[in-house]
């Protein structure tokens, strides 16, 4: 069985993987993206994503390790992958596979989806269902994707429009919805990071449906947390644009993950 403090931990990394999603473009194309995760100000992971296009098909890998001086206490790694439809109104996923590693306990999730639904998922091992554990409906699983692909904007401008999304997102442990909301225009100015240029920023506003448990901190913690934010950069396609930086306030300090080098 899963502790707590793993469980706690792979939700954390759950969503902070959620908010780097790499989206398709719509031609032949392979993008390389590589972010660094801090916790506080300190280096703990590295997230390196790849993804392929042929304008009809995408495929997402996803490789995360935890870094720097975290390795002094822990060790930890998620592989993970999306593959599915690309279309002028971004990606859908037909199958998404999880991998995870960390205090010497493996957790694996595989999903497909037909027509934005869910049509099977297992996991490994199974979650323990109790009292405190809030039931998974079918009807719930009607309207759902994976926690990659629907990190696909795009649009005709660089612009508030990017932020006027809903990800109805499925784990295959929980399902909760993402709601993004514009805040400003902001800019990229460091040269440390893998992009300079103009950014939108937009809030994140985290709500539980179902497959968390009621007394869960990090649940209750999130879906009153006011302050997850991501910001969005353009690639080099028009019309596309992918996360730069995504950022969640915990009380160990910010969760921050950054853009540090892309290859387009």
């Amino acid at each position: 069985m899963f502790s707590a403090a793993f469980r706690n931990a792979l939700r954390l990394a759950t969503l902070a993987v959620a908010l780097v999603g790499l989206p398709a473009a719509a031609e032949e194309t392979r993008t390389r993206a590589e972010y660094t995760v801090t916790m506080g100000g300190t280096h703990i992971a590295n997230v390196t994503i790849i993804l392929t296009d042929n304008g009809s098909q995408y495929a997402l890998a996803l490789d995360a390790k935890i870094a720097g001086l975290a390795q002094l206490i822990a060790s930890g790694s998620a592989k993970a992958s999306s593959v599915g439809t690309s279309g002028r109104d971004g990606l859908h996923a037909q199958k998404f596979d999880l991998l995870t590693r960390a205090a010497g306990e493996e957790f694996t999730s595989a999903i497909t989806y037909a027509s934005g639904s869910v049509a099977t998922f297992k996991v490994e091992p199974p979650i323990v269902d109790n009292i405190d554990r809030i039931a998974i409906e079918r009807k719930q699983l009607a309207t759902a994707t994976d926690m990659m692909a629907p990190f696909v904007l795009r649009g005709p401008a660089l612009d508030k429009s990017l932020c006027n999304k809903q990800m109805p997102i499925f784990t295959g442990v929980e399902r909760f919805n993402l709601s993004l909301k514009y805040v400003k225009d902001d800019m990229a100015t460091s040269r440390r990071t893998g992009y300079q240029g103009p950014l939108v920023l937009c809030s994140v506003h985290y709500t539980p449906i179902s497959g968390h448990y009621t007394y869960n901190e990090i649940t209750n913690y999130l879906a009153q947390n006011e302050r997850i934010l991501i910001w969005f950069a353009p690639l080099k396609l028009a019309g596309t644009y992918i996360p730069y930086r995504a950022l969640i306030t915990t009380e160990a300090g910010d969760l921050s993950v950054v853009l540090t080098d892309l290859t387009e």
